[in-house]
């Protein structure tokens, strides 16, 4: 058999093609068409569990005199006499300064006089009816009318005596006004008068109260509690406090009383605490740091605060649900460094992502 040069020319050409169809059937070109499964991220969850959460309010308060008065005189008048001064520690019902006012005097005086004149008109009259009344028994001596007349005298008369009688009394009164006395224990804080000085009352006289007077063996912390924190402050808890004064020491209180309603200017509550202050230690007007231990009669939903992520759109927690993620809306109570108290559309034994990031979108496929 011959082969010509014709088939030699197709058998050479041949062979670089079957060289390049075997080169694309490689094992690399295999590997190409083999897809990679990738699996689901795997993310730290935790179930949805009720507990208590303490945290602490730290704020400013005040401390204020258990009771306080500012004393004027009653009268117009001027300054007499004054047994204390700024300092001085007093008791209730001590005289505190005399006053002077000679106007107050004559009424006195003549309301006197007026009363003894009246009482004697009285007499007159009492006795004259009771001698008529007495005759009046013998038939024919005294008519019923002369009778009548003498009795309407003497109730007239009575009636006066106990217009003057009160007159009087009204006068001994005002003269009273002319004593300034303590109405309870406590230090004078403030004098704003010396002898001679024209005194009176309120706006109509004095521009300023003559004492000022404090009591300080007992004050009053007072406290503004905010409206997100009124309903974990109740009665008899314990308050820390400390002031500037005395920056080392720490005094405590109960809360004894609270106003139960808000201020309407700065939305707060106001709270007070009874003080001891028997070594008068501490002062009116000292500016102190309270620290109150808030926490709620009853359980809530906490979680750890990683588990929260703040958008511009509300605050979140990513729950899981078969494997996928859920955004779910709360709302934030108390917190602490690591904890914080959630309310929404959440239930005991939820699972949640524990470390939220606002990568992990909704329907998201996890581990």
């Amino acid at each position: 058999m011959k082969i010509t040069s014709y088939s030699y020319l197709f058998v050479a050409c041949s062979l670089p093609l079957f060289a390049l169809v075997s080169s694309c059937s490689s094992p690399e070109a295999k590997n190409e068409n083999v897809k990679t499964v990738v699996e689901p991220p795997a993310l730290e969850t935790f179930e949805l569990h009720k507990g208590k959460i303490a945290s602490s309010l730290q704020i400013p308060a005040e401390l204020m005199a258990y009771r306080q008065v500012d004393l004027y005189a009653k009268v117009n008048s001027f300054i007499k006499d004054l047994k204390v001064d700024l300092g001085s520690e007093v008791r209730t019902g001590q005289l505190l300064a005399t006053l002077e006012a000679p106007e107050l005097s004559s009424q006195l005086a003549a309301a006197e006089s007026k009363l003894k004149s009246q009482e004697a008109i009285y007499m007159s009259s009492n006795a004259t009816y009771n001698r008529l009344l007495e005759t009046s028994k013998t038939p024919g001596t005294i008519s019923k009318n002369d009778l009548d007349i003498a009795m309407a005298k003497k109730n007239s008369d009575l009636a006066q005596l106990e217009a003057i009688k009160a007159s009087y009394k009204e006068a001994g009164i005002m003269t009273n006004y002319l004593n300034i006395t303590a109405p309870f224990d406590g230090i004078i804080t403030s004098r704003n008068v010396n002898l001679g000085a024209y005194v009176g009352p309120s706006g109509k006289g004095s521009e300023l109260p003559v004492f000022t007077l404090q009591e300080l063996r007992k004050l009053r912390l007072v406290v503004l509690i905010p409206e997100a924190y009124k309903s974990l402050v109740k009665l008899s808890d314990e308050v820390k406090f400390t002031v500037k004064a005395i920056p080392d020491h720490v005094f405590s209180a109960k809360i004894i009383r609270r106003a139960g309603a808000l201020d309407t200017k700065l939305r707060s509550e106001r709270v007070e605490l009874d003080v001891i202050n028997a070594d008068k230690t501490l002062s009116p007007g000292m500016v102190a740091e309270a620290i109150i231990n808030l926490s709620r009669s009853n359980n809530t939903f906490v979680v750890p605060k990683s588990a929260l992520i703040n958008t511009s759109e509300g605050l979140f927690l990513i729950k899981v649900v078969n494997k996928k993620t859920e955004r779910v809306e709360v709302t934030k109570g108390q917190e602490t460094v690591s904890e914080a108290e959630v309310f929404g559309n959440v239930n005991e034994g939820d699972v949640f992502v524990a470390k939220a990031s606002e990568e992990i979108r909704n329907g998201t496929v996890i581990q």
